[in-house]
Protein backbone atom coordinates (compact mmCIF):
# COMPACT_ATOMS: atom_id res chain seq x y z
CA UNK A 1 0.00 0.00 0.00
CA UNK A 2 2.80 2.41 0.91
CA UNK A 3 4.67 1.96 -2.37
CA UNK A 4 1.47 2.15 -4.42
CA UNK A 5 0.31 5.28 -2.59
CA UNK A 6 3.66 6.97 -3.10
CA UNK A 7 3.85 6.02 -6.78
CA UNK A 8 0.32 7.31 -7.42
CA UNK A 9 0.29 10.59 -5.51
CA UNK A 10 3.99 11.47 -5.78
CA UNK A 11 3.68 10.81 -9.52
CA UNK A 12 0.73 13.19 -9.71
CA UNK A 13 2.69 15.80 -7.76
CA UNK A 14 5.59 15.51 -10.23
CA UNK A 15 3.15 15.83 -13.13
CA UNK A 16 1.80 19.03 -11.60
CA UNK A 17 5.32 20.40 -11.13
CA UNK A 18 6.08 19.56 -14.77
CA UNK A 19 3.13 21.73 -15.85
CA UNK A 20 0.45 19.12 -16.55
CA UNK A 21 -2.87 20.98 -16.84
CA UNK A 22 -5.74 19.64 -14.74
CA UNK A 23 -9.00 18.17 -16.04
CA UNK A 24 -7.80 17.17 -19.49
CA UNK A 25 -9.64 14.26 -21.05
CA UNK A 26 -6.49 13.07 -22.88
CA UNK A 27 -3.08 13.85 -21.42
CA UNK A 28 -0.37 15.46 -23.48
CA UNK A 29 2.33 13.14 -24.90
CA UNK A 30 5.20 14.55 -22.82
CA UNK A 31 3.42 13.43 -19.63
CA UNK A 32 2.74 9.84 -20.71
CA UNK A 33 5.57 8.15 -18.73
CA UNK A 34 4.52 9.67 -15.41
CA UNK A 35 0.89 8.77 -16.11
CA UNK A 36 1.94 5.15 -16.56
CA UNK A 37 3.87 5.29 -13.26
CA UNK A 38 0.83 6.76 -11.47
CA UNK A 39 -1.45 4.13 -13.02
CA UNK A 40 0.78 1.26 -11.89
CA UNK A 41 0.92 2.87 -8.45
CA UNK A 42 -2.89 2.89 -8.32
CA UNK A 43 -2.94 -0.83 -9.12
CA UNK A 44 -0.44 -1.53 -6.32
CA UNK A 45 -2.49 0.59 -3.91
CA UNK A 46 -5.68 -1.31 -4.79
CA UNK A 47 -3.84 -4.63 -4.45
CA UNK A 48 -2.61 -3.62 -0.99
CA UNK A 49 -6.10 -2.53 0.06
CA UNK A 50 -7.61 -5.80 -1.17
CA UNK A 51 -5.00 -7.75 0.80
CA UNK A 52 -5.72 -5.66 3.90
CA UNK A 53 -9.49 -6.12 3.72
CA UNK A 54 -9.06 -9.81 2.89
CA UNK A 55 -6.94 -10.31 6.00
CA UNK A 56 -9.45 -8.29 8.05
CA UNK A 57 -12.39 -10.40 6.87
CA UNK A 58 -10.43 -13.60 7.47
CA UNK A 59 -9.60 -12.47 11.00
CA UNK A 60 -13.22 -11.53 11.71
CA UNK A 61 -14.78 -14.76 10.49
CA UNK A 62 -12.08 -17.43 10.88
CA UNK A 63 -9.49 -15.95 13.24
CA UNK A 64 -9.07 -17.29 16.74
CA UNK A 65 -10.34 -15.24 19.67
CA UNK A 66 -7.80 -13.42 21.82
CA UNK A 67 -7.42 -14.55 25.42
CA UNK A 68 -8.34 -12.29 28.35
CA UNK A 69 -4.82 -10.90 28.81
CA UNK A 70 -2.96 -11.46 25.51
CA UNK A 71 0.01 -9.19 26.32
CA UNK A 72 0.54 -10.32 29.92
CA UNK A 73 -0.25 -6.92 31.42
CA UNK A 74 -0.26 -6.63 35.21
CA UNK A 75 -2.15 -3.35 35.58
CA UNK A 76 -5.72 -3.12 36.88
CA UNK A 77 -7.46 -2.91 33.51
CA UNK A 78 -6.22 -6.42 32.66
CA UNK A 79 -7.67 -7.97 35.84
CA UNK A 80 -11.33 -7.47 34.86
CA UNK A 81 -13.23 -9.45 32.21
CA UNK A 82 -14.25 -8.03 28.87
CA UNK A 83 -16.79 -6.47 28.60
CA UNK A 84 -16.30 -5.01 32.07
CA UNK A 85 -19.05 -5.41 34.65
CA UNK A 86 -20.97 -2.44 36.05
CA UNK A 87 -18.64 -0.27 38.19
CA UNK A 88 -15.64 -2.38 36.92
CA UNK A 89 -14.84 -4.02 40.29
CA UNK A 90 -17.09 -5.75 42.82
CA UNK A 91 -14.87 -4.42 45.63
CA UNK A 92 -12.07 -1.88 45.69
CA UNK A 93 -8.88 -3.66 44.53
CA UNK A 94 -5.76 -3.77 46.67
CA UNK A 95 -2.62 -2.64 44.87
CA UNK A 96 0.31 -4.91 45.80
CA UNK A 97 2.86 -3.95 43.13
CA UNK A 98 3.73 -1.28 40.59
CA UNK A 99 2.60 -1.25 36.96
CA UNK A 100 5.89 -2.73 35.67
CA UNK A 101 6.21 -5.62 38.11
CA UNK A 102 6.02 -8.64 35.80
CA UNK A 103 7.24 -11.40 38.14
CA UNK A 104 3.62 -12.42 38.77
CA UNK A 105 3.17 -13.33 35.09
CA UNK A 106 6.46 -15.23 34.87
CA UNK A 107 5.55 -17.60 37.73
CA UNK A 108 2.41 -18.85 35.95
Amino acid sequence: MFIGFDMLYFGMMILGMMGMPRRYYVHLPQFHTMHVVATVGSWLLILGLLMFFGALLYAIFKGEKAEDNPWGGVTLEWTIPSPPPLENFEEIPTITHGPYHFEQQESK
